[in-house]
């Protein structure tokens, strides 16, 4: 059986996983899709010289989310309520647990419609740039069911609670513009410049003190739920952390040089 994650990393560090599964539009459910994304993500964090995620897809749909076909399983007589919760903690939920909780940077390209857990899976990232094809859905009403995967909690961070409420509650999908002005994407490229502008993004951070990156990344991430004076508490730990790595002495002496010779 062929993978549907390929992985590749380049010489920068950069490593762009590509959700290939064209006969279900890279549905995540109802397959090996999530845990080959969680191996994935076990890898990357294993690999110290992995300094940025790219997630994109192959095709022309960036995630079609849940599997319909595997949906017609799950309402079927011999799938309980108990069994069905615990496949959603076991099965998808470790997805955003998983990706939230990464060390390095994340890109989403979003080259095509993103539906349900395929949109939630983008918000799952720290950056989404789109196609100018891309398009974005929380549609999981449009089925009768709810957002099992996290899309609540990722979504209104996003956007704001009304707009998320708006997407939430319609089912509607926005295009590519509008999730630019809705902040939901930093950028919106033709297709042809979409994997392109994610790798030029992916190298402009990778150049810069993989430990400081990571350390950034966890305060942003601990801002959402702490104090303002805990927040500072844990940046002056990780700030003494920084300033003993060599990458911290080698920019200060760099400065340092340069100005010397700006004085000559």
């Amino acid at each position: 059986m062929a993978d549907l994650v390929q992985y590749e990393q380049r010489a920068d560090g950069v490593v762009t996983l590509t959700l290939d599964d064209p006969k279900t539009r890279n549905a995540l459910t109802g397959s090996t899709m999530v845990d080959e994304l969680l191996a994935a993500f076990a890898r990357i964090e294993r690999d110290p010289t992995v300094r940025v995620l790219v997630i994109a897809a192959a095709g022309k749909v960036f995630s079609s989310g849940g599997n319909v076909n595997d949906m017609q399983r799950q309402i079927g007589p011999d799938v309980g309520g108990t069994a069905l919760r615990q496949e959603y903690r076991h099965g998808i939920q470790r997805l955003p647990l998983a990706l939230h909780a990464l060390e390095v940077p994340t890109i989403a390209a979003v080259n095509g419609p993103a539906i349900g857990a395929g949109c939630d899976l983008a918000c799952m990232c720290d950056v989404r740039i789109a196609a100018e094809e891309a398009s974005f859905a929380e549609s999981f009403v449009k089925l009768g069911i709810v957002p099992g995967d996290g899309g609540a909690w990722f979504l209104p961070r996003l956007i704001g609670m009304a707009r998320a409420a708006e997407m939430s509650f319609t089912g509607d999908p926005i295009d590519a513009r509008t999730a630019a002005e809705w902040g939901l994407v930093s950028r919106v490229v033709p297709a042809a410049e979409l994997l392109p502008a994610a790798h030029a993004l992916a190298g402009r951070i990778a150049v810069n003190s993989p430990d400081a990156v990571r350390l950034t990344k966890r305060l942003l991430r601990e801002s959402q739920h702490s104090r303002l004076d805990t927040l500072l508490e844990l940046s002056a730990a990780y700030q003494s952390l920084a300033h003993k790595t060599p990458a911290h002495a080698e920019a200060v002496q760099d400065f340092v040089a340069r100005r010397a010779a700006r004085k000559v």
